[in-house]
């Protein structure tokens, strides 16, 4: 018998492409099914852009980076985008109009969570409605956006609250993963970072992945619900922004003005199956692009 590399995904494993070569070079060919990837980033990093573009993508056959099936999107803070989305909507429905349907909003099924306990009640729910089959096309993606804002303001740091904070973790998660297996769907999770003062040893003293350590806006960050959450997903995928003040020469007041520009930046922290890389991005109005790339 042969042994098997636990460590790598099976050749056969479906991924859903971000819709960008740069991109998929660097997650692999996309984000993988079977499995729970995690997007964590600041505030306007582009986490949410990311998953709206992989929700509208989703619909796409796999002949064209999809996976042919339709989307749940819960959202556990602010308002949700509706209106981003119909722009991506619109974009793809223009550029794949015989690969997506008249109106891709239809496969997109939006839910709002506010706290872990929900939450659960809500992966039972999407079990049955997975199940069942009742969607024109298969559930293959399920968006949690974010995870860290269900701990918002549930659990103190005492040490019984960090002990069930903890079981909740590893609850959720071990449902996610039992839904991504028994379904074949692709997950994707968004986190927030917080700010770290001190040594930059990791996450609690334990550094994991391929960064040293995290930067974002000339801060250095963690991933917010720290060490037991890190050992929840599979991969971890952080997105970082920089403001970067660049000279306009003006024709006309013959004088250099200084403008702000922000660098985005997508670098895989840890993944089973996945090179140390990293990829500079931009947002525009047709969705998340990459514009270059490191790999090692």
């Amino acid at each position: 018998m042969t042994p098997q590399n636990l460590l790598v995904l099976p050749l056969s494993t479906p991924k859903l492409s971000i819709g960008c070569p740069i991109l998929d070079g660097c997650l692999g060919g996309g984000i993988p099914c079977n499995s729970i990837t995690e997007l964590v980033g600041e505030s306007s990093s582009g986490k949410t852009q990311v998953c709206l573009q992989l929700a509208v993508r989703a619909q796409l056959p796999p002949s064209h980076g999809g996976l042919g099936g339709s989307s749940l999107y819960i959202h556990t803070e602010f308002s949700f985008p509706l209106r981003r989305l119909q722009q991506l909507a619109n974009h793809y429905q223009a550029s794949h109009a015989n690969l997506i349907g008249l109106n891709p909003l239809e496969d997109i099924y939006v839910h709002a969570v506010h706290d872990a306990q929900q939450m659960v009640h809500v992966l039972r729910d999407i079990e049955t409605f997975v199940g069942i089959g009742h969607t024109r096309l298969p559930v293959k993606l399920i968006v949690i956006d974010s995870i860290a804002a269900l701990f918002g303001s549930q659990y103190d740091r005492t040490p019984a609250d960090l002990k069930r904070r903890s079981e909740m973790f590893f609850k959720i998660s071990g449902k996610l993963k039992a839904l991504a297996n028994k379904f074949g769907v692709a997950v994707v999770l968004t986190n927030q970072v917080v700010d770290v003062i001190g040594p930059a040893d990791g996450i609690d003293g334990v550094r994991l992945g391929n960064l040293e350590c995290l930067h974002t806006s000339a801060r250095r960050v963690s991933p917010a619900l720290g060490l037991a959450w890190a050992h929840c997903v599979n991969s971890r995928v952080f997105l970082s922004r920089h403001e970067e003040s660049v000279g306009v020469n003006s024709p006309y007041a013959h004088s250099t003005s200084i403008s702000s520009q922000t660098q985005r930046r997508l670098n895989v922290v840890f993944s089973p199956h996945l090179a140390p890389a990293s990829s500079q991005f931009v947002i525009t109005k047709e969705g998340v692009v990459g514009v270059s790339t490191v790999i090692g």
